[in-house]
């Protein structure tokens, strides 16, 4: 039973805190922090983790070359999971038990954060900013757990508050991933559509890892709706849209932002053309201090790329880190470093506003609308109606 008063995070600190009397120290060295990543490298949603490595490494970059953190420089150690659930259980004991990393960060996916969030946790070590919007990690139970980004039911919200309200659409289908993640997103997308009284007119789901999605598409063209919701990773999502266009089926398309913006437009080319997506974060080109920030030092770290709302993700949460461990003093701890981010006031990452507490572990609120043009290009956008105008 909780304590009277006690802050449940710290209840479950103290239930899945490490045996091992070093486990707080693990990862700081005189000289470094060490922070481990468990990511897909490889397979259909391998871009998501080469941008949000990509990014955590531009923040850890930017600030190793002001001397670090309180003296110390942070490094990053990745591993490959390729987006499947036992490696993901598997690099992360690796890193925890092995690489002794200090936290970690970074995580691509719902159906890999489900298995290795209880690895982390009975060892102690917080999971920063994971690439997933799933209400699970939401559940103040994960004392251990810092969310950056909105969540899944947040994304799917708005896109059923603007496909009805900007469009007017009613006949809304619903395509998904049959794993926890696509799932997640299901739950979102049919939750928005009960509280307007609606229901998906048909529905279609396709295996992970795989581009699988014909069958799908059937399914969905026989309930003839106006829009389709898409809950995937880009290759099965971008497949599904050009096979659509091959068949003149040409419903409004969105998807939220774990797709993999960059990656999906790459791979739909002359089909993006109409194509609308949900992110998380800025726009990457966007005029804000954090933006401009995050520019600096990704073509500091990585010339020859290009801006992304994935590997500004990754920034934020390099970032959101180095305030943690800047909040934790001279000698951190796992503790110290989750509690001083769960503090009740802003952390300010030069404009772009996070807030966690005692019982809220998601920092950010903020869902931005966005769309393909036809030159293949995003553009951010306020309303539906006025995008679709010619």
């Amino acid at each position: 039973m909780r304590a009277p008063g006690l802050p449940s995070f710290l209840v479950f600190a103290a239930l899945y805190a490490a045996p091992d009397t070093r486990a707080a120290e693990a990862g700081v060295f005189e000289d470094r922090i060490l922070f481990g990543q468990s990511a897909a490298f490889s397979g259909p949603a391998a871009d998501l983790g080469k941008d949000l490595k990509l990014g955590i490494e531009a923040a850890f970059q930017e600030i190793n070359g002001r001397g670090g953190v309180h003296g110390r420089k942070l490094e990053l150690i990745s591993l490959d999971d390729a987006y499947e659930p036992e490696l993901a259980i598997a690099n992360t004991r690796k890193l925890i038990d092995e690489e002794q990393v200090f936290a970690l960060i970074g995580a691509v996916g719902t159906p890999t954060s489900r298995s290795a969030t209880p690895v982390a946790a009975r060892a102690g070590a917080p999971y920063i900013a994971p690439f997933t919007g799933a209400a699970f990690l939401r559940d103040a139970k994960w004392w251990n757990v810092i969310n950056l980004r909105a969540s899944y039911d947040q994304e799917t919200e708005e896109i059923v508050d603007r496909l009805s309200a900007d469009l007017g659409i009613e006949r809304i289908a619903i395509l998904y991933q049959d794993d926890s993640f696509g799932r997640a997103g299901y739950r979102g997308v049919q939750q928005a559509l009960e509280r307007r009284k609606m229901n998906p007119v048909a529905m279609g789901s396709y295996a992970r890892n795989t581009t699988a999605v014909k069958t799908a598409l059937l399914d969905l063209r026989a309930g003839n709706p106006d829009a389709i919701v898409l809950i995937g990773a880009y290759k099965p999502v971008a497949a599904l849209i050009s096979w659509a266009r091959l068949m003149d089926f040409n419903p409004v398309f969105v998807t939220i932002s774990f797709v993999g913006s960059y990656a999906l437009a790459k791979e739909l080319g002359a089909d993006g053309s109409g194509i609308f997506v949900t992110q998380v974060v800025p726009f990457p080109t966007a005029s804000l201090p954090i933006v401009s920030a995050y520019r600096r030092a990704l073509a500091a770290h990585a010339p020859k790329s290009s801006p992304g709302f994935v590997s500004l993700e990754g920034y934020l949460a390099g970032r959101l880190a180095i305030v943690g461990l800047e909040r934790s003093g001279r000698e951190p701890d796992r503790d110290r470093f989750v509690e001083s981010l769960r503090r009740m006031e802003d952390i300010d990452l030069n404009g772009f506003r996070l807030r966690y507490g005692a019982d809220d572990n998601q920092g950010s609120d903020a869902v931005f609308l966005t769309m393909i043009g036809a030159d293949g290009r995003y553009r951010p956008i306020r309303k539906l109606s006025a995008a679709l105008e010619p």
